[in-house]
C-alpha cells in the first residue's frame, strides 16, 4: 500500500506535465511531503510542476536521485482527482502528463500569497487620448469593474506598459494594492427561490433528496424549451450547497451566459466562481486555489471546469448536455458530459444532464434504466410551446440573389407591424461561403488547408474557418487574373442581414455571429440589448439557440433547414432534429405565442416530418432503431485514428501499415475502414488520413486499440491522435 506520507530523502515517483511515458523518481524534500503533493522537480536545466504520484521505483543508482525542490504551497491534488485523470486517460488514450496540464491549467501555482498592484478605470480624463490609451480605456469600460494586472491589462489592450503607467498619473487609470487569492463570498442556499410549478416543484424534489444522500446517481432532465430546467437544477444546487459541498454547472456557452449568472446571484445572493477562456490569469489562479481549499462553494464553467481539484464536489449539471460543445475536438479528445459522468461516479456525486433535446446516448442510457428520467412537459407561467410550420422552397419562386421567401417576410412585416421580434436563422457564419470567379470558376481557398476560404465582409477579408488564416478579398482571380469577376456564392449570416436591411428599411436588424464582435462580454452586452428590444429582426447562427430568452420574440425563420441533413454524419439527423427544435423554442417565451417557420427543399423528409409533429420520443425511437441495426453508437462503439503529417505518401504509408496490422483489433471482433483522406484532407499545411474502428457495444475497445497503434513508430513530424467515441468525422 502506498504511504500518504513520505519523509524526507524516500524515493517518490513524480507525475510532470513534461511529455513523458512515465513518472520519474526523485528524493522527497527536507520536511517531507504528502501524496499528492505539487512540487518542483528539475528536469534537466529546466524547473517544471509535478505532483507526487507515489512511491518511487527504485529502479536507478540512489546516488544520482535528484531531490524534489520545494513543494507548493496548495491543496495536495486528492486520491479520487488522481484516480479520476487516470481512469480518463485510460478511456481516452491519452498520456497521463496532457491529463495533468488539463488539471493545472492556472499561471503562478507556485507564487505565495502576497499584494498585488491590480489597475481599473479611474475617476478623471487624459489630457489628451491617444489611439492606444484609447485602446485601454475602451477595453477597461467594456470589463466593467474587472481589475487586472499590469501586464495582462497592457497585453490585452495591445500597448506598453508605460501607457497604463501615463494614464495612472493622470487619475484615468486607478492602481491599487489587492490581496492575492481572496475567498469567494459565502453562497446562501437558505434564500427563497422562484415559485415552481408542480411538475418542476416533483422534478426538484427527486434530484434535491438524491444530493443529501450523497450517492452517485444520474438524472436526465428532459424538459421542453421555456419549460424552467434551471430553476428546478438551481433546487438541488442549494440541496448541495447546504450540505457542505460544492456544486458545478458546465454551459456550453460560458462567455454569453450573464443572464444565468444574475439569476444565480438573485437565487444565492453572491456571484459564483466563473472558470471558461474569458476569465484573466489572475482569476483563473485564484479560482484554482480557492476551489481546491474549499472557498468557492460553486462554480460555473465551460468544460475544462470538471478538471479543478474540488475539495469536495456533490452535484455536476451539464445544462444543454446535447451541445456538440462539450466534445473536447484538439489536444486531448474527451467528451466532458461522460467524464462528469465518471468523475461524479468516483466521488459519490450527483450529475444532472438537463436538455430539451437530450443527445441519443443519454436518452438510451434513460431507457435503459442506467440513468432516471424527468420529464418537464410544459413551458413555464403563460407561454406556451410554438407552432411549427415548413415554407415549401419548390413552390416559392424567388430570384438568385435572394433567401427569404415571399411567405416568410410576409410573416416578418406581420411581426414588425405588431411591434414584435422576428429571428432569421442560418447555420453559417460569414457573408458567403464561397468566392468564385466567374471567368474561369476557380473557387478560393486556404493556402494550409483543403477547405474554402469564406468572406467576412465585416472584416473586409476572406476566412479559413479550419485554420484561421485570412487574407484580403481579392480583386483579380488568383487562377486565371481576370479582374473584377470575382463573386460571392450562397448566403452566410452577414449577407442575409444585408438582405433583410434591404426587405426590412424601417427595422433594427441585428446580426449575431461570434466573429462579428471583439471580445465575448461584447457579444453578451449585444445580446442583452436585443433582449431588452433593441433590435426587431435579428439574423443569428447556432449561436442564438443556446439559451437565450427574448421576450418579444414571436416569429423564428429557419432559412435553411436542409443543411444540417447534408453529408454522411451519422448524428446528421439526430443533429438538425435538435438545433430545429432548439432555434424554434426562442419563439414565443413570454406571453405572447410564438410561431416557427423552416425553409425546406424536403418537407416531406422523416426528420423534417418529426420536427412538426412535435413528436420527439416517436424521432428519438426510429433513429435508435436505425443505429442498434446499423451496430454504431450508442449501440455499438467507434473510434477515429488520424494520422496527419507534412508529406502526404508518407502519411498514408503510415496508415496503410496500420490496416495491415490489425490483429489486435480483429482478435476481439472489430472492424477496421479505411485508410481514406479526410474530409478536410489538409489542415494547417498536414495531410489527415483517417481510420475508423468499430466494435460491439461490450468490446474492450481501449486496450486493443493501445496494442494495435503502440505497434507503429511514428517517424519525422508525423501524428497519430485516437478519437474514441468521435463526434465527428472532418
Amino acid at each position: 500500500m502506498t504511504p500518504s506520507f513520505f519523509d524526507e530523502g524516500a524515493l517518490v515517483a513524480v507525475l510532470t506535465t513534461q511529455p513523458l511515458d512515465r513518472a520519474l523518481d526523485y528524493k522527497a524534500p527536507e520536511g517531507g511531503c504528502h501524496l499528492g503533493a505539487f512540487v518542483e522537480v528539475p528536469l534537466g536545466p529546466r524547473k517544471v510542476l509535478g505532483v507526487v504520484w507515489g512511491a518511487g521505483t527504485g529502479d536507478y543508482d540512489y546516488a544520482k536521485v535528484r531531490s524534489v525542490m520545494r513543494v507548493l504551497d496548495v491543496a495536495p491534488m486528492r486520491d479520487e482527482m488522481r484516480t479520476f485523470l487516470e481512469k480518463a486517460a485510460a478511456y481516452t488514450l491519452t498520456p497521463m502528463p496532457a491529463m495533468l496540464r488539463l488539471a493545472t491549467r492556472a499561471p503562478g501555482l507556485g507564487d505565495p500569497p502576497s499584494m498585488r498592484k491590480v489597475y481599473r478605470r479611474g475617476p478623471s480624463e487624459p489630457d489628451r487620448m491617444t489611439d492606444a490609451r484609447r485602446r485601454v480605456l475602451e477595453f477597461l469600460a467594456e470589463y466593467g469593474d474587472l481589475a487586472f494586472t499590469l501586464k495582462e491589462l497592457a497585453d490585452l489592450s495591445g500597448v506598453t506598459s508605460s501607457v497604463i503607467k501615463g494614464l495612472v498619473k493622470q487619475g484615468a487609470v486607478a492602481e491599487e494594492d489587492s490581496p492575492r487569492d481572496l475567498p469567494f463570498a459565502p453562497m446562501d442556499p437558505g434564500r427563497p427561490g422562484k415559485a415552481l410549478t408542480e411538475d418542476q416543484a416533483r422534478a426538484a424534489g427527486h434530484i434535491s433528496a438524491a444530493v443529501k444522500v450523497g450517492t452517485y446517481g444520474t438524472t436526465l432532465l428532459r424538459g421542453v424549451t421555456g419549460s424552467g430546467k434551471t430553476e428546478v437544477y438551481l433546487e438541488a444546487v442549494a440541496a448541495c450547497l447546504a450540505a457542505g459541498r460544492q456544486a458545478l454547472v458546465l454551459l456550453p456557452e460560458i462567455a454569453l451566459t450573464a443572464e444565468f449568472l444574475k439569476r444565480v446571484e438573485e437565487r444565492f445572493g453572491a456571484r459564483p466562481a466563473e472558470w471558461h477562456s474569458g476569465a484573466t490569469m489572475t482569476e483563473r489562479r485564484r479560482i484554482w486555489r480557492m476551489v481546491g481549499q474549499g472557498n468557492a462553494q460553486l462554480v460555473i464553467g465551460a468544460r475544462s471546469a470538471l478538471f479543478l481539484p474540488y475539495q469536495n464536489l456533490g452535484l455536476i449539471v451539464v445544462d444543454e448536455e446535447h451541445d456538440t460543445s462539450y466534445k473536447q475536438e484538439d489536444g486531448v479528445l474527451y467528451n466532458a458530459r461522460d467524464m462528469a459522468v465518471l468523475r461524479a461516479s468516483l466521488l459519490g456525486a450527483q450529475v444532472v444532464l438537463a436538455s430539451a433535446t437530450p443527445s441519443l446516448e443519454s436518452w438510451a442510457n434513460a431507457e435503459s434504466g442506467k440513468y432516471t428520467r424527468l420529464d418537464l412537459e410544459a413551458r413555464f407561467g403563460p407561454a406556451v410551446m410554438p407552432t411549427m410550420q415548413t415554407i415549401d422552397m419548390r413552390t416559392e419562386t424567388l430570384p438568385s440573389n435572394r433567401w427569404v421567401s415571399d411567405t416568410l417576410k410576409r410573416a416578418v412585416d406581420q411581426r414588425l407591424e405588431n411591434g414584435e421580434q422576428a429571428m432569421l436563422f442560418l447555420n453559417r457564419r460569414g457573408y458567403a461561403p464561397i468566392t468564385l470567379c466567374r471567368a474561369c470558376g476557380h473557387q478560393v481557398g486556404c493556402d494550409q488547408c483543403d477547405a474554402r476560404m469564406v468572406e467576412h465582409r465585416f472584416l473586409k477579408r476572406l476566412m479559413c474557418h479550419q485554420c484561421g488564416e485570412t487574407k484580403p478579398m481579392p480583386t483579380t482571380c488568383p487562377s486565371c487574373e481576370a479582374e473584377d469577376r470575382m463573386a460571392p456564392v450562397g448566403p452566410g449570416v452577414e449577407r442575409l442581414g444585408e438582405e433583410a436591411v434591404a426587405l426590412f428599411p424601417d427595422a433594427r436588424v441585428a446580426v449575431l455571429s461570434s466573429d462579428m464582435y471583439g471580445s465575448a462580454r461584447a457579444l453578451k452586452a449585444e445580446i442583452e440589448g436585443i433582449a431588452a428590444g433593441a433590435a426587431d429582426v435579428i439574423i443569428g447562427t447556432q449561436l442564438v439557440a443556446k439559451g437565450h430568452n427574448f421576450p418579444n420574440l414571436t416569429l423564428v425563420g429557419v432559412i435553411d433547414a436542409d443543411l444540417g441533413l447534408q453529408g454522411s454524419d451519422l448524428r446528421a439527423a439526430e443533429r438538425t432534429f435538435q438545433l430545429m427544435r432548439q432555434v424554434a423554442g426562442r419563439a414565443g417565451r413570454a406571453e405572447k405565442p410564438g410561431t416557427a417557420m423552416m425553409q425546406t427543399f424536403q418537407p416531406e423528409h422523416p426528420v423534417i416530418r418529426a420536427i412538426l409533429a412535435g413528436d420527439e420520443e416517436g424521432f428519438w425511437r426510429a433513429e435508435a432503431a436505425e443505429r442498434e441495426a446499423a451496430g454504431v453508437p450508442p449501440y455499438g462503439r467507434m473510434a477515429g485514428i488520424i494520422l496527419s503529417g507534412p508529406d502526404v505518401a508518407q502519411v498514408f504509408d503510415a496508415a496503410n501499415a496500420l490496416a495491415r496490422n490489425a490483429a489486435p483489433l480483429t482478435r476481439v471482433g472489430a472492424q477496421v475502414y479505411g485508410p481514406a483522406p479526410a474530409p478536410i484532407a489538409r489542415i494547417r499545411g498536414r495531410h489527415r488520413v483517417r481510420l475508423l474502428v468499430k466494435a460491439g457495444k461490450g468490446v474492450a475497445l481501449q486496450g486493443a486499440i493501445a496494442q494495435w497503434v503502440g505497434q507503429v513508430h511514428l517517424k519525422g513530424d508525423l501524428r497519430l491522435a485516437v478519437d474514441i467515441d468521435p463526434q465527428s468525422f472532418y
